[in-house]
């Protein structure tokens, strides 16, 4: 294992993260117990006693085809640099990856080193080609995010006026749609200017730790950056890479329909595709997998576009984040745990 492995391994299992994590998911849980007292736990309870069984599993078995569809996306992102990895095995390398993202701050963007430190040890990638190919997977990833949010923000604002207090969803969304993809093709063409801000930034470190080194962390990020041209010289498997994307997101956002359906209660699906990308947004919070933030902007956002009560909201949200959020958590820390064993 190469230095930036260790590091990134030291990184996630060191006892100040360690102890960040299990804070950031107490103070979620009395946040979401906060949220369900306002709206009350026992007319939520009562609503998801009545959940219909078969469109929860629905929407157990649509997270679990998301996550082999994003599997299959990375397979074709690291085959792309020469890495060849059985799609079964990648598969479970990848749920324990989804598990680091999940429990980690940031929502989905706090696990990226720990996920190259799993794909670097149970494949054939050093550290630099796993942290290019996720590099390249999470902004395949974002087109289908950005596009899909923006239909169904289109939706909404065809059918009626946005509500008042929703405008600054819109405005987060349009703007996280320029703002995104400006930065991506800025970061590559200015690519020479990153990299020497980088190292004059860690050589200013130097004098204050031992724990950087400027010349190491250029010969890294060059590595990184020759992992992300091979890739980028592969059009037609990013093409198809891009296709799994989609049907990717399609399969996360189908449990948030099919939690409203468990509830005898109707989210439209154009709308869901505004309200998902929205919730991904709010999650990006110090909390772990953007717990409460997610289920606080649900609950709002539901009640507000939808007219439902405060406890059918809570509910669905729920339904919602058992199937999609706590699911993953069992079966991804599971196969962490698994991979880490093996490897």
């Amino acid at each position: 294992m190469t230095d930036a492995g260790r590091g990134a391994a030291g990184w996630m299992f060191d006892r100040r993260t360690a102890l960040k994590i299990a804070l950031g998911f107490a103070v979620a849980v009395v946040l979401i117990y906060l949220l369900g007292a306002v709206v009350g736990w026992e007319a939520t309870l009562t609503r998801l006693r009545m959940a219909d069984p078969w469109w929860v599993l629905a929407a157990l078995v649509s997270t679990v085809l998301c996550l082999f569809a994003w599997g299959k996306t990375w397979q074709i992102v690291l085959s792309a640099v020469g890495v060849r990895v059985p799609y079964p095995k990648l598969v479970v390398t990848f749920f324990a990856a989804t598990f680091a993202n999940y429990v980690t701050p940031m929502g989905q963007a706090g696990g990226e080193p720990f996920i190259a430190f799993i794909l670097s040890r149970d494949t054939e990638a050093d550290f630099e080609e796993s942290l290019a190919s996720v590099v390249i997977a999470d902004i395949l990833r974002m087109l289908p995010f950005l596009n899909v949010g923006l239909v169904g923000l289109g939706y909404l604002t065809w059918q009626a006026d946005l509500p008042d207090g929703l405008e600054v969803f819109a405005y987060l969304l349009v703007a996280f749609a320029v703002v995104m993809p400006a930065a991506i093709v800025l970061a590559w063409r200015y690519r020479r200017t990153v990299r020497r801000g980088i190292v004059r930034g860690v050589g200013s470190l130097t004098s204050r730790t031992k724990r950087y080194d400027a010349q190491t962390v250029d010969r890294r990020i060059g590595h990184l950056y020759e992992s992300l041209e091979v890739i980028r010289e592969s059009p037609r498997a990013l093409l198809v890479a891009v296709g799994y994307a989609y049907v990717g997101w399609v399969l996360f956002a189908l449990p948030l329909y099919f939690s409203g359906l468990a509830l005898g209660l109707e989210v439209p699906l154009l709308l869901v595709c505004f309200l998902v990308p929205i919730a991904v947004i709010a999650g990006s919070t110090p909390l772990p997998g953007g717990l409460a933030a997610i289920e606080g902007t649900l609950v709002a956002l539901l009640t507000a576009l939808l007219a439902f009560s405060g406890d059918q909201a809570l509910a669905v949200t729920t339904v919602y984040r058992l199937t999609s959020y706590w699911f993953v958590i069992l079966f991804g820390g599971a196969a962490a745990l698994w991979v880490l064993a093996r490897v």
